[in-house]
Parts: C-alpha cells; structure tokens; sequence
C-alpha cells in the first residue's frame, strides 16, 4: 500500500504544482491578494487547478506510456513501468478532474469553473490531437499556463491589465518552446525511434527564432506593463525619506532588470546547461534563477503593499 501511494504521488508530481502559482498572479501584481476574500479565493482557485492537473499528469502518463518505455529517463514513471495499472490510473484520472471541477463550482465560482472544464477540454485536446502538429503542440502548453493566470483574475475578481496579459502569453510561449528546445537536445543521441513523433520535424533553427521572438516579446510586454501599472506611492514614513525624483508613481521598473537577468539566465540553462525540459525542476534547482525569482517577489511585494 504505501508503495502504491508512492508510485501515485509521483504521477502526480507534486513538483509541477508550482505552476499553479500563477494563479496568484493577478492579485499580487494589481496588489488586491490582501484585500478581504481574495487570498481565499484564490488559494482555492490554485486548490481547484492542482487537482485538474494531477488528473492530466495521469491522462498524459496514460496516452504517453508507449512513447514513455523508449524514454532513457521516462521509462522509469510508474504507468509506463506497469508499477500502476491502467484501469487503476484512469479512475484516480476520473477522481481527480471530478474533485477539481466540483472545487471550482462549489466554492469558487460558475465562470471559474467553466474555465476549469476549459482547461480539462484543453488537456484532452493536446494529449489526443495537438501533441502530434508541430508548433501547435508548444502552443497548446503555453495555453495551460495562460489560463492559469486569467483564472487567477477571475477568481480574485480583479482586472487584468492588458500588457500583463501579453506578458503572460510572450513568458508562456518561452516556456513551451524552451521545453521543447531542450528535448531536442537531450534526446539527440538518440535513435529517432526514441524520441517524441514531433520533435523530428522541428528545425533548432526554428525553435531558436520562436525562443528568441518569446523572450523579446515577453520583455517588452513586461517594461511597458511595469510603466503603466506601476502604483503610485502612498505618503509613509518610508516615502519620506526617498529624494523627489524618486517618488514617482513607476516604482514597478525598478523590477525591469530582474526580469531581464531571469529570462538572460533561463537562456543560459537552455543552450549552455543544456536543461530547461522541465522549467519547475530548473527553477529549484539553479541558484541564481530561484535568488532572482525570490527576490523580484520581495520587491514587487514592498513596492506594492509596503510603500
């Protein structure tokens, strides 16, 4: 029993949970997550989200079994290894949308959990039909993350600044095509029987350009989104003690260059560290992205709830 409980929590990866983080997202950045009902409602939204995506972790264990015993690292997940059974694995799949989508309805709200449902459609849509179309695959990935973030604004009802939006779309679309660009990488040297169907028809070169037109497009979203939304600062004891020209209303550039260096940095781990398959697992792991993560959250928190 409690090697079955094990070979579960690895199908459902509790590591990945970190990107349902993103839920959070919009308040914290609009600077509403303190505000009453929203932190509750959005720890909800990311309760909501963490169940629908362990029952898609299985569902994508479940249809990439037979890509996954030819994996040099794959191989070893508890469904493609036949540590757990098929039918076994389609009724925790079954539990846990439920579960999620019930958590969505019932304590979140109606259009929240259409955005839910949305998301399961989303899931089922990539794992039997846009995993195998080139570009498509990357673009369905980046989709998940998207809506993440719009639910997280739904759930917490506060208003999604445009250039936020861009921003989420240019980060997500980096993401995907980092992941896949790393893919390539890791399973070059292997026989092309071994690797997933699309990755043989993607060119380095294109992956390269779609990273590349990602990580600018994600800058400039983010540079203009700092200068529009950036707070304006409240007479403190703290504010008194800045010179004039620093009492300007755009405090939120003062994260540009943090940005910058994370996405630099994660362009560094794609191409010189070779890693970047799994963006959770690069997160935790290289030092510098999670000091720069961690500190960008501390300063976007001072500026917006300190100052």
């Amino acid at each position: 029993m409690i090697n079955l409980l094990y070979q579960i929590t690895r199908t459902i990866r509790p590591r990945q949970w970190l990107k349902n983080l993103a839920v959070f997202a919009v308040p914290i950045l609009q600077g509403t997550v303190f505000n009453k009902g929203i932190f509750e409602a959005s720890a909800l939204a990311f309760v909501s989200f963490t169940l629908l995506a362990c029952g898609t972790y299985i569902l994508n264990d479940m249809v990439d079994a037979p890509e996954d015993r030819k994996h040099p690292v794959k191989k070893n997940r508890p469904i493609a290894s036949g540590k757990i059974s098929f039918n076994l694995a389609l009724m925790l799949m079954l539990i846990f949308y439920s579960l999620g989508l019930w958590v969505s309805f019932n304590h979140v709200g109606s259009f929240f959990g259409f955005l839910g449902i949305s998301y399961v459609l989303l899931q089922l849509s990539y794992s039997f039909y846009f995993r195998s179309i080139i570009i498509m695959d990357a673009l369905a990935v980046s989709a998940g993350f998207i809506l993440r973030v719009f639910a997280g604004g739904v759930a917490s009802d506060t208003s999604i600044p445009s250039w936020l939006v861009l921003t989420t779309i240019g980060l997500s679309m980096l993401l995907a095509f980092g992941k896949r660009r790393s893919e390539k990488t890791l399973l070059s040297e292997y026989q092309e029987s071994e690797t997933r169907a699309t990755l043989l028809h993607y060119p380095a070169t294109l992956l390269d350009s779609m990273i590349s037109m990602s990580a600018s497009f994600c800058m400039i979203s983010y540079s203009v989104y700092a200068f529009q939304n950036s707070p304006v600062l409240s007479d403190t004891e703290i504010t008194k003690l800045l010179p004039s020209i620093l009492k300007s209303p755009k405090g939120m550039m003062i994260t540009i260059p943090l940005v910058l260096y994370g996405i630099a940095r994660y362009l560094y781990i794609i191409y010189e560290k070779k890693e970047g398959e799994s963006p959770e697992r690069v997160l935790l792991s290289d030092r510098p992205l999670l000091f720069t993560v961690l500190l960008w959250t501390i300063v976007v928190f001072f500026i917006r709830y300190a100052l």
